[in-house]
């Protein structure tokens, strides 16, 4: 089994910044992507950003620039720095990592989710 903990949400004004982080723990051979998503009050789940094993990032077009996707391999954990944050960028985000637990199941796996509030 494996879990998924993230950290770092809060409420921060327009304009300001949060690291959210993901650590996984359990039974994992290695981690493929890992990635981060938002769900807002009434609407659906969405990428906010992913990152693939070899550190390749992709991000949606709403957060391009204003947010960076990390991950240390030896902590099995991803980072989201979040800066300029906005009103529209509050939503509960959530952490999910594509985990290999052994030598041939690959499991998606999601974090239980994290509040982010921008508000002044």
């Amino acid at each position: 089994q494996v879990q998924l903990v993230e950290s770092g949400g809060g409420l921060v004004q327009p304009g300001g910044s949060l690291r959210l982080s993901c650590a996984a723990s359990g039974t994992i051979v290695s981690i493929y992507h890992m990635g981060w998503y938002r769900q807002a009050p009434g609407k659906q789940r969405e990428l906010v950003a992913d990152i693939s094993a070899g550190g390749n990032t992709n991000y949606a077009d709403s957060v391009e620039g204003r947010f960076t996707i990390s991950r240390d391999n030896a902590k099995n954990t991803v980072y989201l720095q979040m800066s300029s944050l906005k009103f529209e960028d509050t939503a509960v985000y959530y952490c999910k990592m594509m985990v290999k637990i052994n030598l041939v199941i690959v499991n998606d796996y999601w974090g239980q989710g994290t509040q982010v509030a921008v508000s002044s």
